[in-house]
């Protein structure tokens, strides 16, 4: 394993253990000792290689898929990310009440389960703009165009719901 994946592996697993709120300790805690901390954290800093099994394992323990362990998928990383489907929530609010109601309370519904108050953008999801598309009766892409319209969806959108559509 090269060391640059090493590294970008172990930054993977210090997200989804730093996510979970726990220390290197508390691996160890949790774990009843099954993965000791002095380990844990080597993996995380890339200096000692994990086998597929215990990285299968240590995924199991997090209760996350390997494959969100696993550095990107694309060599270096070198293919551009579609870009995020962003929210204008100042637009939305100009936006009339019959046009974008169900719009408008999907958002605060979202805002309110991640308790993310800002006011001024929202990040959703694919499935998220799926549902939505569902609620307005449009495919994900017609509803892209319309809320691209509205002001509410930035142009980058159709390039996210695109390369989405192609999977």
């Amino acid at each position: 394993m090269s060391s640059e994946y090493a590294k970008q592996l172990g930054a993977k697993l210090r997200a989804i253990r730093t996510q979970q709120g726990l220390s290197l300790h508390g691996v160890e805690e949790k774990s009843q000792g099954r993965w000791k901390a002095v380990v844990v954290g080597s993996y995380e800093r890339g200096d000692r290689a994990v086998t597929v099994q215990r990285l299968a394992e240590l995924a199991d323990f997090y209760g996350v898929p390997v494959q969100e362990l696993l550095p990107g998928t694309t060599p270096g990383g070198a293919a551009e990310p579609p870009p995020k489907l962003v929210l204008d929530l100042g637009r939305l609010a100009t936006v009339p009440a019959d046009k974008a109601g169900p719009l408008q309370r999907y958002a605060a519904t979202i805002q309110s389960q991640r308790g993310d108050y800002n006011g001024k953008v929202l990040s959703i999801r694919q499935d998220d703009l799926r549902t939505l598309a569902v609620i307005y009766d449009q495919s994900p892409s017609v509803l892209t165009e319309q809320l691209i319209s509205w002001g509410v969806l930035d142009a980058d959108a159709r390039r996210a719901v695109a390369s989405h559509e192609e999977l």
